[in-house]
């Protein structure tokens, strides 16, 4: 290991695994390039566009703004993760039956996101959806199927109809 290379112990996705990586490379390069979890994107790399959301210790964070040697101890999920347990089956259900994603680039960051705004609970405005998302750039949608979607996942997780 050399001085520009650290050990990190690290829970992704449920797996706890160790890891050398070096200390400037960012938790998105690290998870895409070194674990092949490429559900997370690459965008502006300036921590705007939302793409490379990932969740760390339960909170969405830019993984583009993040050291993956700032994830030591920590609990990584990604879209692959999420997706996988089933924890999002609803989201990427509406998502598509709303067509709420076209070229699916934003899709994982935001499906992230409002998951997060989800976990809340309740149903929350439109205007509040609108607000949690705001971070996160698509290009193609428009946004309004993408409020419509999060609304009536909202909807349904408390219990009314979507």
């Amino acid at each position: 290991m050399s001085e520009l290379s650290c050990a990190i112990m690290i829970t992704v996705n449920g797996e706890e695994m160790r890891a050398t990586v070096e200390a400037r490379k960012t938790l998105v390069d690290f998870l895409r390039e070194d674990l092949g979890l490429t559900g997370s994107h690459i965008g502006c790399e300036h921590g705007i566009c939302g793409a490379c959301t990932v969740r760390v210790d339960g909170t969405i964070v830019r993984g583009c703004l993040m050291l993956a040697v700032q994830c030591d101890g920590a609990r990584v999920d990604t879209i692959e993760g999420v997706s996988d347990t089933g924890e999002i089956g609803d989201l990427q259900e509406a998502f598509q039956k709303r067509n709420a994603l076209q070229c699916g680039y934003c899709t994982p960051g935001m499906l992230l996101t409002v998951q997060e705004l989800l976990a809340k609970g309740g149903v929350p405005s439109r205007e509040a959806i609108r607000e949690h998302i705001s971070g996160n750039y698509c290009r193609c949608t428009g946004y309004h199927a993408i409020v419509d979607a999060v609304e009536s996942v909202a909807h349904a997780r408390a219990g009314g109809k979507s």
